[in-house]
């Protein structure tokens, strides 16, 4: 298991090296740069000074040297200054992590619940009248644009009935914990009905394919009852590729999700990123990036450690 850990951890380091370099290029690419914007916003700012700007922040020099320069600060602990914010990086993702934490682990947690137990109830009556109905529930969650849901959502519950808020977030008014939470009501059924839909279709197929397994059919020749044989037998093995599909969501978790925070102006990862990537604020948007991808890292390992609590057969040692 140590060796496993070790190795996991030296391709970590790999996928993030090497992505930090992909993103940085990418965004060297991008036209425009902050002394452009500075230019655009002082038009009394010369082309000496500009070309002294540039000099001074390490703008002119390649683009691997300028790189490798980021690199040495970051394994510093220096990850630089948001332009946008006027803040330290490490000072600007804490708040939106944490607003990100609390919308998506609720949307996680809720869309599990949901979708696991109807996909369970799916495979076990296949073809049936209630199969027919929840897979058609899932395929609406799923073909429903998640931008469309949202101003539905918006327009029935908050401009019509006006019992939630359109948007925003409870903390800066205060209140209790209803008048906060009541604020991310909508966005975690937004995103909680786009991601159902996925889970039970997921779920229902990984289950009608463990039941058709030798020692289904064994377990029921011996006489074990149908739900003892669904779920005692069936289950465990079919939660191994949902596993999958779960840890892959793990850093879309953290990175938030760009179109609902943008339309319910929720200041979460997605919004944070889309913010710093339209605004030329490199340091934080590759800060926030490699954030996310590490997340994902983090969480396929995590589904390596649920394969082999789920499927004894399945060791690392």
């Amino acid at each position: 298991m140590s060796l496993f850990l070790l190795g996991r951890l030296g391709q970590s380091l790999l996928v993030l090296a090497v992505m930090s370099f992909a993103v940085y290029w990418l965004m060297g690419l991008m036209p425009g740069d902050p002394i452009d914007l500075m230019i655009s916003a002082d038009p009394k700012i010369t082309s000496e000074d500009a070309a002294r700007l540039r000099k001074l922040y390490g703008l002119d020099k390649p683009i691997v040297e300028r790189y490798l320069n980021w690199l040495w600060a970051a394994l510093g602990g220096d990850l630089g200054f948001s332009r946008l914010y006027a803040k330290p990086v490490l000072e600007v993702l804490p708040p939106a992590l944490l607003n990100t934490l609390g919308l998506m682990g609720m949307t996680l947690i809720l869309s599990l619940a949901i979708g696991l137990p109807l996909g369970v109830i799916s495979a076990l009556r296949p073809y049936s009248k209630v199969d027919y109905a929840i897979n058609l529930l899932a395929f609406a969650g799923i073909s429903a644009p998640a931008f469309w849901l949202a101003l539905l959502l918006i327009i029935v519950f908050a401009v019509s009935l006006g019992v939630l808020p359109a948007g925003g977030v409870g903390g800066y008014s205060g209140g209790g914990f209803w008048e906060q939470a009541k604020y991310m009501v909508l966005p975690v059924a937004n995103l909680t009905i786009a991601s159902v839909g996925s889970h039970t279709r997921y779920m229902r197929a990984a289950m009608i394919e463990a039941l058709r397994q030798d020692y289904i059919q064994t377990a029921r020749a011996k006489g074990a009852g149908k739900m003892r044989v669904a779920l005692g037998h069936g289950l465990r093995n079919a939660l191994i590729p949902v596993v999958t599909i779960v840890a892959l969501d793990f850093g879309y978790l953290f990175s938030g999700a760009l179109i609902t925070e943008t339309i319910f102006a929720y200041p979460g990862m997605g919004k944070l990123i889309f913010d710093s990537v339209m605004g030329n604020d490199f340091n934080l948007a590759l800060v926030a990036l490699l954030f996310a991808t590490l997340l994902t890292l983090a969480g396929n390992l995590l589904a390596d450690m649920a394969y082999a609590w789920l499927d004894p057969r399945i060791s690392y040692k």
